[in-house]
């Protein structure tokens, strides 16, 4: 078992579902050379069609001890503004200071301009934009590593026609993390955000994955390990010099 300290430590958001972005985040850091902490709440899967996967977190930290890191989950609701500084508190303990912070968690409810409600917006606002904010204010204020070796990694969208509260949040996020990048240059912190296009994650039918493959110059769907293998490098030494852009990672469908 890795002694304290002797691995950088990541804090992964939005790991509930062992099919999604998040989970293959973990998983990929873990292997990279990281303890891996990660959060995620229950009662946003419990309401959503794919419904709750109980061997999500259970399955991430398998995978993550095989690989040689510690690990830590912590179920964390981010609608409320207090959630971000108390996740902190609960990872610090358990892992020591965080170095990177991956931000893959969402909501993220289909409606459009005419049927989204004021609850709704302000429900994918609070988690997706507020929260965002607050959790990189909370790395930033307590981050104390060398500089150049902090990271904010976001995963975002570009989807907002009939998916508007999603849309219009992840766009709020990806301009508070691009700003990160100037305003944490005294930290030496990067923060960098990756579109992954279409990914397969459970919530596309068969007809769906048809019109995305044949739209897409490589022919096939986006997996998660495509995006944690981007999310892995940005993380890295080697990704050191990737600041405050918007990446694509998606086979080229919006070439």
């Amino acid at each position: 078992m890795p002694q304290p300290g002797s691995r950088p430590v990541v804090l992964v958001t939005g790991v509930g579902r062992s099919a999604g972005i998040g989970a293959a985040c973990a998983v990929a850091l873990a292997a990279a050379g990281w303890d891996v902490a990660v959060s995620w709440w229950s009662g946003y899967d419990a309401r959503m069609p794919w419904g709750a996967d109980p061997d999500g977190v259970p399955g991430v930290e398998r995978a993550v001890v095989a690989a040689g890191g510690r690990f830590v989950a912590v179920e964390a609701d981010l609608e409320h503004p207090r959630t971000p500084s108390e996740l902190f508190d609960a990872v610090t303990a358990a892992l020591g200071p965080v170095t990177a912070l991956v931000l893959s968690h969402c909501e993220s409810v289909d409606s459009d301009l005419r049927s989204t409600t004021v609850e709704s917006f302000d429900r994918h606002m609070a988690v997706n934009a507020r929260a965002t904010w607050l959790l990189v204010k909370e790395h930033a204020e307590r981050f104390a590593g060398p500089s150049g070796t902090g990271r904010v990694v976001a995963l975002t969208s570009d989807h907002t026609a009939h998916n508007l509260p999603y849309g219009a949040s992840k766009g709020a996020m990806d301009r508070i993390v691009l700003a990160a990048a100037r305003e944490l240059a005294g930290l030496g912190i990067t923060a960098n955000v990756v579109n992954p296009g279409p990914t397969q994650t459970g919530w596309m039918d068969d007809a769906l994955v048809a019109s995305v493959v044949a739209q897409t110059p490589l022919g096939r769907v986006g997996r998660p390990e495509d995006a944690a293998a981007l999310v892995a490098f940005l993380c890295s030494d080697a990704g050191g010099w990737v600041n405050g852009q918007l990446l694509c990672s998606d086979g080229g469908i919006n070439a």
